[in-house]
C-alpha cells in the first residue's frame, strides 16, 4: 500500500507516513537507518548481514522519489543506497515495535552501542 502523504520532520529527525485508511506511522530516522534495505546494512545474502552501531544521531537530509514504487533516503551520515518499497515501509511501520526491540537485542549481544564514536576514533576490524 502506498503512502498518500510522507513528511520529513527534520527537527526530530522523524518520517511521517500517511495512508488512505486514516493510519499515520512515525519512524525515527535511527530506525530507518540501521533497517536499511541497502546490500551495506543487510548483506548479499543470509547471514551477512551488517550490525549498524552509533547511528543515535543520524538525521535525514533528504527523501527522494524512486519511481510510483519507493522512496531514496539520504543520511546525515552519507548513506544513501537504500531503496525503501511502499512495501517494505509499510512492513517496517507496522512493525516497528518488534523490530526495534530486535534491533536492541543484536546491539547488546554484540556489545555495540547506539552512540557514535568520538571524531578523532579510528577503528580497525581484524577477521
Amino acid at each position: 500500500m502506498r503512502p498518500i502523504k510522507i513528511i520529513l520532520h527534520k527537527g526530530s529527525a522523524q518520517l511521517e507516513l500517511s495512508y488512505s485508511n486514516d493510519q499515520n506511522y512515525i519512524l525515527s530516522a535511527e530506525f530507518l537507518r540501521v533497517s536499511s534495505p541497502s546490500a551495506e546494512v543487510r548483506g548479499h545474502g543470509p547471514g551477512q548481514e551488517i550490525l549498524q552501531t552509533g547511528k543515535r544521531f543520524v538525521t535525514i537530509k533528504n527523501v527522494e522519489s524512486i519511481g510510483n514504487y519507493a522512496i531514496k533516503l539520504v543520511f546525515s551520515d552519507k548513506h544513501n543506497t537504500g531503496i525503501y518499497s511502499w512495501i517494505y515501509l509499510l512492513e517496517l511501520a507496522k512493525n516497528q515495535e518488534q523490530l526495534w526491540r530486535k534491533y536492541l537485542e543484536k546491539l547488546t549481544q554484540a556489545k555495540g552501542s547506539r552512540e557514535p564514536l568520538p571524531p578523532d576514533t579510528q577503528v580497525i576490524n581484524i577477521t
